[in-house]
């Protein structure tokens, strides 16, 4: 099997359980606090392109930040949303699990079973 790398907050729920539902199943695993080490632009444009997503899709809309810069009428474009969720990763869903030329957002952590048969 190809590499995996989560990309992770540590102190996430979710991100958590996946964490603990590979262990159990023995699955080796690379993990990734994006916030010590930041997503590129360029990289999360390729996570998302692997995970048919635009950035608007990838948004934690229940997140404080989202509140904050969304709150009024005004519309964002897919590349904005993208700059900001690079200047700030918490409107950045997580985890995301990334297999060779595959990716998913695994919330619920089931959906990381579409990628580890």
């Amino acid at each position: 099997m190809r590499d995996i790398i989560i990309f992770e907050k540590p102190t996430c729920t979710t991100c958590r359980k996946t964490i603990k539902k590979l262990t159990e199943k023995g699955i080796d695993f690379n993990r990734v606090n994006y916030y010590l080490q930041p997503f590129t632009k360029n990289k999360l444009k390729i996570l998302l392109k692997k995970m048919n997503m635009n950035p608007s899709g990838l948004l934690r809309k229940n997140d404080p930040a989202y509140k904050k810069k969304f709150s009024g009428n005004k519309k964002y474009s897919e590349a904005e949303i993208l700059d900001m969720m690079i200047k700030n990763p918490d409107l950045i869903q997580r985890p995301i699990i990334e297999i060779g030329e595959k990716a998913v957002l695994a919330r619920p952590i089931e959906k990381v079973d579409t990628l580890i048969k």
